[in-house]
Protein backbone atom coordinates (compact mmCIF):
# COMPACT_ATOMS: atom_id res chain seq x y z
CA UNK A 1 0.00 0.00 0.00
CA UNK A 2 2.07 3.49 -1.01
CA UNK A 3 1.83 6.50 1.62
CA UNK A 4 -0.99 8.47 -0.06
CA UNK A 5 -3.62 5.43 -0.43
CA UNK A 6 -3.01 4.46 3.40
CA UNK A 7 -2.90 7.77 4.80
CA UNK A 8 -6.77 8.35 2.84
CA UNK A 9 -8.02 4.89 3.68
CA UNK A 10 -6.61 5.52 7.65
CA UNK A 11 -7.65 8.80 7.67
CA UNK A 12 -11.21 8.03 6.32
CA UNK A 13 -11.69 5.28 9.10
CA UNK A 14 -10.91 7.22 11.94
CA UNK A 15 -13.09 10.19 10.65
CA UNK A 16 -16.06 7.34 10.43
CA UNK A 17 -15.20 6.25 13.89
CA UNK A 18 -14.58 10.31 15.29
CA UNK A 19 -17.67 11.27 13.59
CA UNK A 20 -19.97 8.63 15.36
CA UNK A 21 -18.20 8.85 18.25
CA UNK A 22 -18.64 12.29 18.58
CA UNK A 23 -22.81 12.19 17.69
CA UNK A 24 -22.87 10.01 20.37
CA UNK A 25 -21.08 12.04 22.94
CA UNK A 26 -22.67 15.53 21.63
CA UNK A 27 -25.84 13.41 22.17
CA UNK A 28 -24.85 12.99 25.53
CA UNK A 29 -23.16 16.65 26.32
CA UNK A 30 -26.79 17.93 25.21
CA UNK A 31 -27.92 14.47 27.67
CA UNK A 32 -26.02 15.64 30.82
CA UNK A 33 -26.35 19.79 30.68
CA UNK A 34 -30.21 18.99 31.39
CA UNK A 35 -29.50 16.61 33.90
CA UNK A 36 -26.73 18.32 35.97
CA UNK A 37 -27.43 21.55 34.71
CA UNK A 38 -24.58 24.63 33.93
CA UNK A 39 -23.28 24.55 37.03
CA UNK A 40 -23.15 21.22 37.30
CA UNK A 41 -21.20 20.97 34.06
CA UNK A 42 -18.64 23.32 34.90
CA UNK A 43 -17.43 21.26 37.78
CA UNK A 44 -17.24 18.46 35.92
CA UNK A 45 -15.04 20.72 33.41
CA UNK A 46 -12.63 21.65 36.04
CA UNK A 47 -11.15 18.22 37.28
CA UNK A 48 -9.77 17.37 33.60
CA UNK A 49 -7.31 19.61 33.72
CA UNK A 50 -6.09 17.28 36.57
CA UNK A 51 -6.60 14.43 34.43
CA UNK A 52 -4.77 15.78 31.80
CA UNK A 53 -1.60 16.94 33.97
CA UNK A 54 -1.83 12.97 35.18
CA UNK A 55 -2.15 11.83 32.08
CA UNK A 56 0.72 13.63 30.58
CA UNK A 57 2.87 12.57 33.52
CA UNK A 58 1.92 8.93 32.99
CA UNK A 59 1.79 8.42 29.01
CA UNK A 60 2.48 12.11 27.34
CA UNK A 61 5.43 11.08 25.58
CA UNK A 62 5.53 7.59 26.09
CA UNK A 63 2.52 7.34 23.33
CA UNK A 64 4.56 9.18 20.92
CA UNK A 65 7.49 6.98 21.29
CA UNK A 66 5.10 4.09 21.05
CA UNK A 67 4.02 5.16 17.74
CA UNK A 68 7.32 6.71 16.48
CA UNK A 69 9.78 3.64 17.47
CA UNK A 70 7.78 1.31 16.29
CA UNK A 71 6.88 2.76 12.82
CA UNK A 72 10.30 2.95 12.52
CA UNK A 73 11.21 -0.67 13.76
CA UNK A 74 8.68 -1.85 11.13
CA UNK A 75 9.55 0.33 8.23
CA UNK A 76 13.44 -1.58 8.18
CA UNK A 77 11.23 -4.63 8.92
CA UNK A 78 12.23 -5.33 12.65
CA UNK A 79 9.70 -6.71 13.92
CA UNK A 80 10.57 -8.39 17.21
CA UNK A 81 12.03 -4.61 18.57
CA UNK A 82 8.78 -3.27 17.21
CA UNK A 83 7.21 -5.71 19.99
CA UNK A 84 10.05 -5.43 22.21
CA UNK A 85 9.24 -1.43 22.43
CA UNK A 86 5.65 -1.67 22.72
CA UNK A 87 6.07 -4.06 25.66
CA UNK A 88 8.62 -1.78 27.25
CA UNK A 89 6.65 1.22 26.79
CA UNK A 90 3.71 -0.49 28.74
CA UNK A 91 5.31 -1.28 30.87
CA UNK A 92 6.63 1.95 32.35
CA UNK A 93 3.71 3.32 31.38
CA UNK A 94 1.29 1.45 33.43
CA UNK A 95 4.20 1.71 36.62
CA UNK A 96 3.56 5.37 36.32
CA UNK A 97 -0.09 5.76 35.77
CA UNK A 98 -0.87 3.44 38.82
CA UNK A 99 1.83 5.22 41.10
CA UNK A 100 -0.15 8.94 39.91
CA UNK A 101 -3.59 7.54 40.15
CA UNK A 102 -2.71 6.26 43.82
CA UNK A 103 -1.25 10.12 44.76
CA UNK A 104 -4.31 11.50 43.16
CA UNK A 105 -6.38 9.39 45.39
CA UNK A 106 -5.19 10.00 48.11
CA UNK A 107 -5.04 13.92 47.81
CA UNK A 108 -8.04 14.34 45.92
CA UNK A 109 -9.03 16.18 48.64
CA UNK A 110 -6.59 18.91 48.78
CA UNK A 111 -6.08 19.02 45.11
CA UNK A 112 -10.10 20.17 44.94
CA UNK A 113 -9.95 22.67 47.78
CA UNK A 114 -6.51 24.52 47.29
CA UNK A 115 -6.02 24.00 43.17
CA UNK A 116 -9.52 23.63 41.51
CA UNK A 117 -10.82 26.29 44.28
CA UNK A 118 -14.23 23.79 44.53
CA UNK A 119 -14.68 20.87 47.04
CA UNK A 120 -17.53 19.08 45.26
CA UNK A 121 -14.44 18.18 42.65
CA UNK A 122 -13.30 15.68 45.26
CA UNK A 123 -15.14 12.45 44.33
CA UNK A 124 -15.34 12.92 41.17
CA UNK A 125 -11.33 13.32 41.14
CA UNK A 126 -11.23 9.86 43.16
CA UNK A 127 -12.92 8.10 40.52
CA UNK A 128 -10.96 9.98 37.86
CA UNK A 129 -7.47 8.38 39.66
CA UNK A 130 -9.34 4.98 39.07
CA UNK A 131 -9.74 5.31 35.58
CA UNK A 132 -5.99 6.49 34.77
CA UNK A 133 -4.11 3.10 34.66
CA UNK A 134 -6.96 1.85 32.37
CA UNK A 135 -7.10 4.65 30.05
CA UNK A 136 -3.20 4.86 29.93
CA UNK A 137 -2.88 1.00 28.57
CA UNK A 138 -5.29 1.07 26.37
CA UNK A 139 -3.80 4.57 24.48
CA UNK A 140 -0.12 2.37 24.36
CA UNK A 141 -1.80 -0.14 22.48
CA UNK A 142 -3.62 2.75 20.13
CA UNK A 143 -0.45 3.96 19.31
CA UNK A 144 1.01 0.76 18.77
CA UNK A 145 -1.65 -0.59 15.81
CA UNK A 146 -1.98 2.78 14.64
CA UNK A 147 2.56 2.78 14.36
CA UNK A 148 1.53 -0.89 12.43
CA UNK A 149 -0.58 0.90 9.99
CA UNK A 150 -3.91 -1.36 11.55
CA UNK A 151 -6.10 1.68 12.69
CA UNK A 152 -9.24 -0.25 12.73
CA UNK A 153 -8.29 -1.57 15.99
CA UNK A 154 -8.13 2.38 17.87
CA UNK A 155 -11.06 3.18 15.60
CA UNK A 156 -13.05 0.63 17.20
CA UNK A 157 -11.49 1.12 20.51
CA UNK A 158 -12.68 4.72 20.44
CA UNK A 159 -16.62 3.54 19.87
CA UNK A 160 -16.29 1.07 22.80
CA UNK A 161 -15.00 3.83 24.99
CA UNK A 162 -17.82 5.77 24.15
CA UNK A 163 -20.84 3.38 23.97
CA UNK A 164 -20.22 2.12 27.70
CA UNK A 165 -19.61 5.44 28.58
CA UNK A 166 -23.28 6.96 27.66
CA UNK A 167 -25.18 3.80 28.56
CA UNK A 168 -23.14 3.27 31.69
CA UNK A 169 -24.15 7.40 32.69
CA UNK A 170 -27.69 6.42 31.09
CA UNK A 171 -28.27 3.28 33.60
CA UNK A 172 -27.44 4.87 36.46
CA UNK A 173 -29.28 8.20 35.75
CA UNK A 174 -32.43 5.60 35.83
CA UNK A 175 -31.23 3.85 38.90
CA UNK A 176 -31.06 6.84 40.65
CA UNK A 177 -33.63 8.71 39.31
CA UNK A 178 -35.74 5.55 40.67
CA UNK A 179 -34.15 5.23 43.79
CA UNK A 180 -34.97 9.17 44.33
CA UNK A 181 -30.64 9.79 44.38
CA UNK A 182 -29.65 13.74 43.90
CA UNK A 183 -28.11 13.51 40.58
CA UNK A 184 -24.90 15.43 40.51
CA UNK A 185 -21.45 15.54 38.35
CA UNK A 186 -20.70 11.81 39.61
CA UNK A 187 -22.82 10.76 37.03
CA UNK A 188 -20.98 11.64 34.40
CA UNK A 189 -17.62 10.80 36.00
CA UNK A 190 -18.89 7.08 36.63
CA UNK A 191 -19.77 6.71 32.75
CA UNK A 192 -16.18 7.69 32.42
CA UNK A 193 -14.71 5.33 34.37
CA UNK A 194 -16.94 2.79 32.50
CA UNK A 195 -15.75 3.54 29.22
CA UNK A 196 -12.27 3.61 30.04
CA UNK A 197 -12.57 -0.24 31.82
CA UNK A 198 -14.72 -1.36 28.42
CA UNK A 199 -11.70 0.15 26.11
CA UNK A 200 -9.07 -1.67 28.37
CA UNK A 201 -10.79 -5.04 28.16
CA UNK A 202 -11.37 -4.54 24.15
CA UNK A 203 -7.50 -3.25 23.42
CA UNK A 204 -6.24 -6.16 25.95
CA UNK A 205 -7.71 -8.96 24.24
CA UNK A 206 -6.72 -7.51 20.66
CA UNK A 207 -3.14 -7.17 21.94
CA UNK A 208 -2.67 -10.18 23.77
CA UNK A 209 -4.12 -12.23 21.18
CA UNK A 210 -1.82 -10.88 18.70
CA UNK A 211 1.40 -11.67 20.59
CA UNK A 212 0.21 -14.69 20.98
CA UNK A 213 -0.38 -15.49 17.28
CA UNK A 214 3.16 -14.23 16.65
CA UNK A 215 4.62 -16.84 19.45
CA UNK A 216 6.25 -13.90 21.11
CA UNK A 217 8.21 -14.35 24.62
CA UNK A 218 9.43 -11.88 26.84
CA UNK A 219 12.42 -13.93 27.10
CA UNK A 220 13.66 -13.69 23.31
CA UNK A 221 13.62 -9.75 24.18
CA UNK A 222 16.50 -8.52 22.14
CA UNK A 223 19.13 -5.35 23.38
CA UNK A 224 15.88 -4.61 25.95
CA UNK A 225 18.22 -1.57 27.69
CA UNK A 226 19.44 0.11 24.50
CA UNK A 227 15.41 0.46 23.53
CA UNK A 228 14.21 0.99 27.01
CA UNK A 229 17.34 4.41 26.36
CA UNK A 230 15.66 5.03 23.17
CA UNK A 231 12.33 5.28 24.43
CA UNK A 232 13.41 7.34 27.35
CA UNK A 233 15.34 9.85 25.46
CA UNK A 234 12.21 10.15 23.15
CA UNK A 235 9.38 10.24 25.78
CA UNK A 236 11.51 12.27 28.54
CA UNK A 237 11.69 15.57 27.13
CA UNK A 238 8.10 15.42 25.42
CA UNK A 239 6.32 14.54 28.87
CA UNK A 240 8.42 17.51 30.36
CA UNK A 241 7.15 19.78 27.56
CA UNK A 242 3.76 18.32 28.08
CA UNK A 243 3.89 18.48 31.61
CA UNK A 244 4.51 22.08 31.72
CA UNK A 245 1.96 22.59 29.04
CA UNK A 246 -0.88 20.89 31.29
CA UNK A 247 0.63 22.69 33.92
CA UNK A 248 -0.24 25.83 32.56
CA UNK A 249 -3.41 25.16 30.90
CA UNK A 250 -4.51 23.74 34.22
CA UNK A 251 -3.87 27.12 36.03
CA UNK A 252 -5.71 28.95 33.32
CA UNK A 253 -8.74 26.51 34.02
CA UNK A 254 -8.94 27.17 37.40
CA UNK A 255 -8.50 31.30 37.27
CA UNK A 256 -10.95 31.41 34.23
CA UNK A 257 -13.98 31.17 36.80
CA UNK A 258 -12.17 33.40 39.35
CA UNK A 259 -11.75 36.08 37.36
CA UNK A 260 -14.95 36.10 35.85
CA UNK A 261 -15.83 36.89 39.53
CA UNK A 262 -13.51 39.82 38.66
CA UNK A 263 -15.57 40.64 36.73
CA UNK A 264 -18.37 41.32 38.64
CA UNK A 265 -20.16 37.63 38.56
CA UNK A 266 -20.74 35.21 41.61
CA UNK A 267 -19.03 31.80 42.03
CA UNK A 268 -22.18 29.98 40.61
CA UNK A 269 -22.44 32.20 37.91
CA UNK A 270 -18.88 32.01 36.97
CA UNK A 271 -19.17 28.05 36.71
CA UNK A 272 -21.96 28.24 34.91
CA UNK A 273 -20.57 30.01 32.07
CA UNK A 274 -17.41 28.37 32.18
CA UNK A 275 -19.47 24.86 31.90
CA UNK A 276 -21.52 26.18 28.81
CA UNK A 277 -18.34 27.24 27.21
CA UNK A 278 -16.05 24.49 27.82
CA UNK A 279 -19.17 21.44 28.08
CA UNK A 280 -21.30 23.15 25.53
CA UNK A 281 -20.04 25.51 22.71
CA UNK A 282 -16.29 24.13 22.60
CA UNK A 283 -17.26 20.59 21.68
CA UNK A 284 -19.74 21.64 19.33
CA UNK A 285 -16.62 23.92 17.35
CA UNK A 286 -14.67 20.86 17.80
CA UNK A 287 -17.21 18.47 16.21
CA UNK A 288 -15.71 18.45 12.91
CA UNK A 289 -12.44 17.94 14.01
CA UNK A 290 -12.70 14.23 14.16
CA UNK A 291 -11.77 14.13 10.74
CA UNK A 292 -8.41 16.28 11.65
CA UNK A 293 -7.42 14.44 14.52
CA UNK A 294 -7.85 11.20 12.42
CA UNK A 295 -5.54 12.96 9.79
CA UNK A 296 -3.08 13.84 13.07
CA UNK A 297 -2.98 10.56 13.84
CA UNK A 298 -2.67 8.99 10.90
CA UNK A 299 0.40 11.63 9.79
CA UNK A 300 2.54 10.64 13.05
CA UNK A 301 4.03 7.24 12.22
CA UNK A 302 3.36 7.94 8.29
CA UNK A 303 6.28 10.63 8.76
CA UNK A 304 8.56 8.83 11.49
CA UNK A 305 7.96 5.57 8.68
CA UNK A 306 9.40 8.37 6.09
CA UNK A 307 11.70 10.29 7.92
CA UNK A 308 13.22 6.49 8.64
CA UNK A 309 13.43 5.64 5.54
CA UNK A 310 14.87 9.14 4.15
CA UNK A 311 11.95 10.35 1.99
CA UNK A 312 11.94 13.81 2.47
CA UNK A 313 9.27 14.34 -0.44
CA UNK A 314 6.51 11.80 1.13
CA UNK A 315 6.71 14.68 4.03
CA UNK A 316 6.34 17.35 1.74
CA UNK A 317 3.67 16.18 -0.09
CA UNK A 318 1.87 14.94 3.52
CA UNK A 319 2.17 18.99 5.09
CA UNK A 320 1.02 20.31 1.77
CA UNK A 321 -2.54 17.61 1.52
CA UNK A 322 -3.35 18.11 5.05
CA UNK A 323 -2.80 21.60 5.22
CA UNK A 324 -5.03 22.19 1.88
CA UNK A 325 -7.70 19.97 3.34
CA UNK A 326 -7.83 21.52 6.66
CA UNK A 327 -8.32 24.70 5.97
CA UNK A 328 -11.03 24.33 3.41
CA UNK A 329 -12.83 22.30 6.51
CA UNK A 330 -11.73 25.11 8.67
CA UNK A 331 -13.63 28.07 6.70
CA UNK A 332 -16.63 25.73 5.94
CA UNK A 333 -16.81 25.25 9.43
CA UNK A 334 -16.58 28.83 10.36
CA UNK A 335 -19.16 30.03 8.24
CA UNK A 336 -21.60 27.41 8.80
CA UNK A 337 -21.04 28.50 12.71
CA UNK A 338 -21.20 31.65 12.29
CA UNK A 339 -24.20 31.97 10.29
CA UNK A 340 -26.18 29.15 12.39
CA UNK A 341 -24.48 29.72 16.18
CA UNK A 342 -27.80 31.35 18.00
CA UNK A 343 -29.73 28.79 16.63
CA UNK A 344 -27.52 26.23 17.92
CA UNK A 345 -27.12 27.43 21.13
CA UNK A 346 -31.21 27.47 21.65
CA UNK A 347 -31.93 24.24 19.44
CA UNK A 348 -29.57 22.07 21.25
CA UNK A 349 -28.76 23.25 24.53
CA UNK A 350 -31.82 26.23 25.42
CA UNK A 351 -28.96 28.26 26.37
CA UNK A 352 -28.87 31.96 24.87
CA UNK A 353 -24.96 32.37 25.97
CA UNK A 354 -23.79 29.11 24.03
CA UNK A 355 -24.85 30.38 21.04
CA UNK A 356 -22.87 33.65 21.25
CA UNK A 357 -19.79 31.62 22.12
CA UNK A 358 -20.51 29.39 19.34
CA UNK A 359 -20.23 32.32 16.90
CA UNK A 360 -17.14 33.85 18.61
CA UNK A 361 -15.42 31.04 18.31
CA UNK A 362 -16.56 30.29 14.98
CA UNK A 363 -13.36 32.65 13.95
CA UNK A 364 -10.65 29.70 15.34
CA UNK A 365 -11.75 27.12 13.25
CA UNK A 366 -9.13 27.40 10.45
CA UNK A 367 -6.72 27.59 13.12
CA UNK A 368 -7.88 25.27 15.52
CA UNK A 369 -8.06 22.34 12.69
CA UNK A 370 -4.65 23.18 11.19
CA UNK A 371 -2.51 23.80 14.04
CA UNK A 372 -3.24 20.48 15.56
CA UNK A 373 -2.20 18.82 12.02
CA UNK A 374 1.08 20.26 11.95
CA UNK A 375 2.12 19.74 15.73
CA UNK A 376 1.56 15.95 15.08
CA UNK A 377 3.59 16.28 11.29
CA UNK A 378 6.19 18.40 13.99
CA UNK A 379 6.27 14.95 16.70
CA UNK A 380 6.52 12.78 13.82
CA UNK A 381 9.65 14.27 12.98
CA UNK A 382 11.14 14.01 16.58
CA UNK A 383 11.07 18.07 16.53
CA UNK A 384 9.64 17.55 20.36
CA UNK A 385 11.19 20.88 21.80
CA UNK A 386 9.48 22.83 18.73
CA UNK A 387 5.77 21.63 19.79
CA UNK A 388 6.68 22.33 22.98
CA UNK A 389 7.23 26.08 22.05
CA UNK A 390 4.50 26.00 20.27
CA UNK A 391 1.74 24.83 23.13
CA UNK A 392 3.91 26.92 25.64
CA UNK A 393 3.51 29.98 23.88
CA UNK A 394 -0.26 29.88 22.61
CA UNK A 395 -1.09 28.83 26.26
CA UNK A 396 0.85 31.95 27.71
CA UNK A 397 -1.37 34.16 25.17
CA UNK A 398 -4.12 32.77 26.44
CA UNK A 399 -3.07 33.10 30.59
CA UNK A 400 -2.47 36.95 29.53
CA UNK A 401 -5.67 37.19 27.77
CA UNK A 402 -6.75 35.80 31.44
CA UNK A 403 -5.44 37.70 34.11
CA UNK A 404 -5.84 40.85 31.71
CA UNK A 405 -8.85 40.70 29.65
CA UNK A 406 -11.16 38.94 31.41
CA UNK A 407 -11.54 41.33 34.44
CA UNK A 408 -12.84 43.73 32.17
CA UNK A 409 -14.84 42.17 29.43
CA UNK A 410 -15.79 39.01 30.87
CA UNK A 411 -15.55 35.29 29.31
CA UNK A 412 -14.99 37.66 25.98
CA UNK A 413 -11.52 38.39 26.51
CA UNK A 414 -11.14 35.16 26.91
CA UNK A 415 -12.24 33.90 23.46
CA UNK A 416 -10.14 36.76 21.88
CA UNK A 417 -7.39 35.27 23.40
CA UNK A 418 -8.46 31.55 21.89
CA UNK A 419 -8.84 33.24 18.61
CA UNK A 420 -5.54 34.91 19.10
CA UNK A 421 -3.34 31.71 20.53
CA UNK A 422 -5.00 29.53 17.66
CA UNK A 423 -3.33 31.91 14.85
CA UNK A 424 0.00 32.46 16.27
CA UNK A 425 0.50 29.16 16.57
CA UNK A 426 -0.89 28.23 13.38
CA UNK A 427 2.24 30.37 11.89
CA UNK A 428 4.44 29.45 14.03
CA UNK A 429 4.09 25.78 12.95
CA UNK A 430 4.64 26.47 9.53
CA UNK A 431 8.10 28.44 10.39
CA UNK A 432 9.42 25.42 11.78
CA UNK A 433 8.30 23.25 8.87
CA UNK A 434 9.19 25.85 6.14
CA UNK A 435 12.89 23.42 5.29
CA UNK A 436 10.00 20.95 4.22
CA UNK A 437 8.12 23.46 2.63
CA UNK A 438 10.47 25.36 0.77
CA UNK A 439 13.69 23.42 0.63
CA UNK A 440 13.42 19.94 -0.34
CA UNK A 441 15.23 17.52 -2.69
CA UNK A 442 12.65 15.18 -4.52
Amino acid sequence: MNNRHFLLKSTLLLTLSGFLTKIIGFIYRIFLSQKIGAQGMGIYQLIFPVYTLCYAIAIGGIQTAISRLTAAKAALKDEQGARDIFLLSVCLSTTLSIAVGFFLYHHADWIAVHFLLEKQCTPLLKVLAIALPFGVFHSCINGYYLARKKPSIPAAAQLVEQCFRVSASFLLFFIWSEKGITITPNLAVFGLLAGEIAAWIFTGFIILKDFCKMHYHITSMKTPFKNLKAILLLSLPLTCNRLLVNILHSIEATLIPGHLQLFGLDNASSLSIYGVLTGMALPLILFPSALTNALSTVLLPSVAENQALGKKGNIHKSILLSTKYCLLLGFVAFLFFYVNGDLLGILLFKNEFAGTFIKTLSFICPCLYLSGTLSSILNGLGATSQTFWLNTLGLCIRLLFVFFVIPYYGIQGYLWGLIASELFMTLLSFYFLRNFLFNISL
